[in-house]
């Protein structure tokens, strides 16, 4: 089975909220938005029910070039993982 489209995700949605494309489409900009917003500021994001964005600091570290073997530091950074909610975890699996 293919992965669902954009456009297949917005008529799904479509059909089942008796919105038009349009609307859910803007509806998912705007939350999306706001996801990032949230994200940036405090750090993390809930859906309830399917789970939450989370600011995560890694630390630095030491890791190696593949290609030589060499032995190289990789710097600290933070990034943005998705948490995947217990409900959402039984659902599927």
């Amino acid at each position: 089975m293919a992965k669902m489209t954009k456009s297949e995700i917005l008529a799904a949605l479509a059909e089942g909220t008796n919105m038009s494309k349009k609307e859910v489409g803007e509806f998912m900009e705007k939350m999306t938005n706001l996801a990032y917003k949230e994200v940036k500021n405090s750090g993390e994001f809930v859906l309830p029910g399917l789970g939450k964005l989370v600011k995560i600091k890694r630390a630095a570290r030491q890791g190696r070039n593949p290609a030589t073997g060499e032995t190289i530091q990789i710097p600290a950074k933070t990034v943005v993982k998705f948490r995947v909610a217990k409900a959402a975890k039984e659902a599927v699996l």
